[in-house]
This record gives structure tokens, C-alpha cells and sequence, in this order.
């Protein structure tokens, strides 16, 4: 009788580690879900009246730079966002002028711990890429 009084026991503990991971994960699950609200869908090259040059461009920021650089955020993830990046006379860290010869020459060369992309990139890529930087 005691052995089958143990066994319900453990029966019950276990149902209940069950409960309570189900519950933990259906809490994750709207965790996640609310604090992506904030997120929005990405826009086409329409909806952002990319021309040509500046969507090749896109392409080129999506492969080389978004993984660093925040497109259209003023949040930063390894590097700094790249929002607004040619709307002030000056960049942010640096304090070198926001121009396409600067951008370029860090695009090409790098700088600090940002790799050059010369030997991946074209001089046109990186004139179709600085395109597309104007427009953040």
C-alpha cells in the first residue's frame, strides 16, 4: 500500500512538472509575442520609392552590413545604426565629414573593428550601396 501511496506521489509531482513547464512556456511564448509589437514589417523597394541603384544597393546592405548596422533603427547592434547616416554634416563616432568619399573609403578600407568590403565589393556596388544609405 505504501509503494502504490509513493507511486501516486510521484505521479502527481511529475503532472505538476508537467503544468509547470507548459505554463512557463505559454508565459515565453506572450512574452515574445508583446515585445515584438514594436517591430513592423519589412517595406518593399515600392513602398520605399527605391530606384533602381539604391535596390541594388538594399541587396548589398541586407548581405554585407545589416548583420552589424540597424537600417532604419536608432538602435545599434554591434555597430551603429546607419538611420540618418547622411543627414548630419558629420559621423557620429568619428567626427569625419558624412560624405560619400568618407563612407566609402570606411565601406572600402573599414575602420576600427568594421572590415573592409573592397575585395567582395565593386566600385559600383559600393556606389549602388552608398545610394541606398542616402536614403535611411
Amino acid at each position: 500500500m505504501e509503494l502504490l501511496t509513493f507511486l501516486g506521489n510521484r505521479h502527481a509531482i511529475i503532472d505538476n512538472s508537467r503544468t509547470l513547464l507548459v505554463g512557463t512556456w505559454i508565459a515565453a511564448a506572450i512574452f515574445l509575442l508583446l515585445s515584438g509589437c514594436e517591430v513592423e514589417r519589412r517595406k518593399s523597394d515600392v513602398e520605399l520609392g527605391l530606384n533602381a541603384q539604391q535596390s541594388s544597393g538594399r541587396r548589398l546592405y541586407d548581405n554585407y552590413c545589416d548583420r552589424c548596422h540597424e537600417p532604419y533603427s536608432s538602435r545599434s547592434k554591434k555597430g551603429r545604426s546607419m538611420k540618418g547616416l547622411f543627414k548630419a554634416q558629420y559621423l557620429s563616432q568619428s567626427g569625419l565629414p558624412a560624405n560619400d568619399e568618407r563612407v566609402g573609403g570606411i565601406i572600402v578600407y573599414g575602420r576600427n573593428t568594421m572590415p573592409g568590403f573592397g575585395q567582395v565589393m565593386s566600385q559600383q556596388q559600393v556606389q549602388d550601396l552608398l545610394a541606398y544609405l542616402h536614403t535611411l
